[in-house]
């Protein structure tokens, strides 16, 4: 898919070094970009929804998940 982005002089001369330095083209360079930026930011969609289904839980507290936890923490060696 062709489409037209903007972006600052700056950016767009480092991006022509770099894609000369590891010879590929300009979309190359730009397709592989955005594939590791999606990529990077895949997981927030699922932290959003771990954090909703937690505040949706609210606070409960469990005295024997905390004592047990409490207690593995005290024989723990850090």
């Amino acid at each position: 898919m062709k489409t037209a982005i903007s972006i600052p002089n700056e950016v767009f001369r480092e991006a022509e070094d770099l894609a000369r330095r590891q010879k590929k083209s300009r979309s190359e360079l730009y397709a592989q970009a955005v594939a590791e930026y999606v990529a990077r930011h895949s997981s927030d969609g699922i932290t959003e929804a771990l954090n909703q289904v937690f505040a949706d839980l609210g606070d409960q507290r469990d005295d024997f998940v905390a004592t047990a936890a409490r207690r593995i923490l005290e024989r723990t060696e850090w």
